[in-house]
């Protein structure tokens, strides 16, 4: 009867564990550039002396899902959409360089070049990116960044710099608890990304399926519900085979 009740608490705890998965999804439904985390189970032996016949439900993160979400014009020059595998490398609160696909980008009052989020945005050098008064900012598909000073005209357009996006496969990207991805093999710095690499003027969606998410969530709570059961059943029928043992004794 153990052996039921050990699989029942761990299978418990992984759907607990999936749950949460599924709930921060859902809660960055709307966060521009948000990829969907996966999660699944999978049967993990326990080692040890005699035969190994317990089984943990162990809970397994797959990493995210890195479909492109939907894509949302917003005429907002500061506005950027990456293109598939694209990431835009900004500065964590350590000083270190991660990676995001959040393209809402804003100045700061001196001119500093941030995500929604209050991040820096890196230049190729991968120096934080401040940007001179303007009247006129324009983004490049390759991240160059163009001004016209201010009180000059059109043709003293000129290219300030250009924004570090790098090309990234998802195999070599975790995510941290910040919400940014970082290079799970530091010794290997991922390459500024040729070609077009994004589209300025608009922003893409997180790739959450919001229904589909609910229905996992139902889903998941019920599977819960059934292993507690098996547990709560488990234990009554302890609970009535030792008041036998006491009877026959």
């Amino acid at each position: 009867m153990d052996k039921a009740l050990y699989v029942a608490m761990t299978g418990a705890q992984a759907s607990l564990q999936a749950q949460g998965t599924v709930s921060h999804n859902l809660a960055n439904a709307n966060t521009h550039g948000f990829k969907a985390a996966l999660a699944n189970t999978r049967a993990f032996p326990i080692q040890g002396n005699g035969y190994p016949s317990r089984i943990d439900a162990m809970h397994v993160d797959q990493g995210f899902d890195r479909g492109l979400g939907a894509q949302q014009v917003t005429g907002n020059a500061l506005d950027v959409s990456l293109r598939q595998d694209r990431w835009l490398a900004v500065q964590a609160s350590d000083g270190s360089e991660a990676y995001t696909r959040g393209g809402e980008l804003t100045l700061t009052a001196n001119g500093q070049l941030v995500t929604n989020g209050g991040r820096a945005v890196l230049d190729e050098a991968g120096n934080p990116i401040a940007i001179p008064p303007n009247q006129a900012l324009e983004i490049g598909s390759d991240g160059t960044i163009s001004i016209i000073p201010q009180g000059e005209g059109p043709q003293t357009m000129l290219q300030l710099t250009r924004m570090r996006v790098v090309e990234a496969p998802a195999e070599r990207l975790q995510r941290g608890g910040d919400g940014l991805m970082r290079n799970t093999d530091p010794t290997q710095p991922f390459v500024q990304a040729t070609g077009k690499a994004l589209d300025s003027g608009s922003l893409e969606a997180s790739n959450v399926d919001a229904a589909g998410a609910l229905v996992q969530m139902i889903q998941l709570q019920r599977q819960f519900e059934m292993q507690v059961k098996v547990i709560k059943h488990g234990d009554e029928n302890a609970q009535s085979a030792n008041t036998l043992l006491r009877v026959s004794g």
